[in-house]
């Protein structure tokens, strides 16, 4: 009797989604491409380089799981391995405080656009439509390698600060894009606190206000990461670059201030009647509408949240209309977006607002803290929303939120990994942003690190290596120092805003002073003390009992052998000594 071949789980899985596409009538995959294997990865390679010369791409299988997946470049092979011999070899020395301003000139400068939506009528077909978006977003790939120059001013060991960084190559996320710009009557583009240069492309804010015409509110958030004083000069900053734009401060989680060395993680999420910002947004949002469309019911709504606060109780959720699907009949079988009906501003009466921005600037939990509720996933990994969805926070106002999109520009990759806008899972070296962010903060004094064996300084390598030491990260066959563990240890702690690397805008050091002092500084810092319900009066926890936190940071003192508890920060503040696996 013959031998059985081997039939593997993935290969059962796909014989299962072929044989569903075949009840739907759809066409199936071409015999031997398995989703998320190195020939569909070909696959989705050739796609974009068909788009890229302009030959027309095949229709996208409708189920398929990488259809919305992140698609950034990355740096060529000797590009890693001149960045791997610098990490090892070059000494990294702290700049000063002035190395924190960053002109956004130098991020978004001149030449550097984003791809935008061909003109389009409902008297095309699906599949022309789908064509013509193709071809325009082939030749803008196209326009933006012919045009690469190098930019001044690049940042200190670059060697590729010039050129363009990674950014979105998929048509699928941008189709998102266009289709939120298009349903949405006011734009909220979310902007992380710590890197207003950086989440905010002139080219989408002028899209918006001048092109489209409509409303821009820029949402400052994340502000309880940075410094009252940082937040108001980018606000006067932007203020200043997008006149007719509103600026609205806001977090989900606030908190009284950053302690010194390493933050305490803090779970975000939970009691969203403490967010700072929702009033703001609302007050922006009616001096953008006027009367046209009546936001009585989101201040009643926000009224009853904070009388909830107050006593102590959590608000009742409300059902409000239909929304929280994906809205699949915007779109036909080939994946070409197409608008139900042509754009009519305040529709039935109905304020649209759509979140647009950069991953993980903060858009699902700015809705999240909108609504009340986890309406929408989030997490520490960019690219968690996949397509848009909606979702009424009252009869009259609809909140969108789109995936996240990188923008080309010339920003330093390593900054890209610290925003959290590329992935540090998806690194092959990151010993360089490792490097970028021990030049702008004292990283060893920050981790408590012992000093190399060599006498000259500080490497990028040798910081790695030590914290690899300090928390036991071993290779498995060698039991050597897993320095590449470490250093993406380091990163994701300066994504997730325990090691606070706080951008500045030109020339804050000279006017230090005048920031500090400044009435919209206290006014911020005020409203950060109010949304804390340490100060609001919340009853302290048992005695005996330990929050979540404190255990994860008390168990990680244990492995590290610190006598110093976790409560007595103030002894010690370099005490609180963390990973994300707690």
């Amino acid at each position: 009797m013959p031998r059985k071949r081997p039939f593997s789980a993935k290969r059962k899985k796909q014989q299962l989604r072929d044989r569903r596409e075949r009840r739907r009538g759809d066409a199936p995959a071409p015999p031997g491409s398995v989703p998320g294997s190195r020939s569909g990865s070909r696959e989705r390679g050739s796609d974009a380089a068909c788009a890229e010369a302009g030959d027309p791409v095949p229709p996208p299988r409708r189920h398929d799981p990488g259809r919305f997946r992140l698609q950034l470049g990355g740096p060529r092979a000797e590009a890693l391995a001149r960045r791997r011999r610098r990490a090892q070899e070059e000494l990294v020395e702290l700049l000063p405080e002035s190395a924190l301003e960053l002109d956004p000139d130098l991020i978004y400068g001149p030449g550097l656009d984003f791809p935008r939506r061909p003109p389009w009528s409902f008297a095309m077909s699906p599949e022309e439509l789908r064509e013509r978006e193709e071809a325009a977003f082939g030749a803008f790939l196209r326009a933006l390698q012919e045009n690469q120059r190098p930019a001044e001013g690049g940042p200190e060991g670059e060697d590729d600060g010039g050129d363009v960084a990674p950014f979105e190559h998929n048509l699928e996320t941008w189709r998102q894009l266009w289709r939120v710009l298009e349903m949405s009557d006011v734009i909220l583009l979310i902007t992380d606190a710590r890197h207003p240069a950086l989440n905010v492309p002139p080219a989408l804010a002028t899209h918006i206000t001048r092109e489209l015409g409509k409303g821009l509110i820029l949402i400052l958030n994340k502000v309880d990461l940075t410094s009252p004083a940082v937040a108001t000069a980018w606000s006067h900053l932007l203020r200043r670059r997008f006149p007719t734009a509103r600026v609205v401060p806001f977090t989900s989680a606030p908190r009284r201030g950053p302690e010194p060395g390493l933050q305490r993680r803090q779970r975000r999420g939970g009691g969203w009647s403490r967010a700072v910002g929702p009033r703001q947004l609302l007050e922006a949002c009616e001096s953008i509408v006027g009367g046209e469309v009546d936001l009585s019911s989101w201040r009643a709504r926000l009224d009853r949240a904070e009388a909830a606060a107050a006593r102590g109780e959590e608000e009742e959720e409300e059902e409000v209309g239909d929304g929280g699907e994906e809205e699949e009949e915007d779109g036909d079988e080939d994946g070409a977006m197409v608008a139900p009906r042509q754009w009519e501003r305040y529709r039935h009466g109905i304020l649209t607002l759509g979140c647009v921005g950069l991953p993980n600037a903060g858009k699902s939990s700015v809705l999240n803290a909108l609504v009340g509720r986890s309406a929408v996933s989030v997490s520490r990994a960019p690219g968690r929303t996949r397509y848009f969805q909606t979702h009424f926070l009252t009869p009259r106002v609809r909140l969108c939120d789109c995936p996240g999109l990188v923008f080309p520009s010339r920003a330093p990759p390593a900054l890209q990994v610290l925003a959290g806008v590329y992935p540090i899972s998806q690194l092959q070296e990151p010993y360089s942003a490792v490097g970028y962010l021990a030049s702008r903060l004292p990283l060893p004094p920050l981790l408590q690190l012992r000093p190399p064996s060599s006498a000259g300084g500080w490497t990028a390598w040798d910081i790695c290596e030590a914290w690899a030491e300090k928390r036991g990260y071993k290779t498995a066959k060698a039991a050597r120092n897993d320095v590449y563990r470490a250093a993406n240890s380091i990163l994701r702690l300066a994504a997730d805003g325990r090691l606070r690397l706080c951008l500045r805008p030109p020339g804050y050091a000279a006017q230090k002073d005048l920031w500090e002092q400044h009435p919209e500084t206290a006014a911020l810092a005020a409203l950060q003390e109010r949304g804390d319900p340490g100060v609001q009066g919340s009853a302290p926890p048992e005695e005996g009992s330990t929050s979540e936190e404190e255990e994860c940071d008390s168990e990680e003192g244990a492995e590290l052998g610190e006598a110093t508890p976790p409560t007595s920060t103030a002894a010690n503040p370099f005490a609180l000594l963390g990973e994300d696996e707690c």
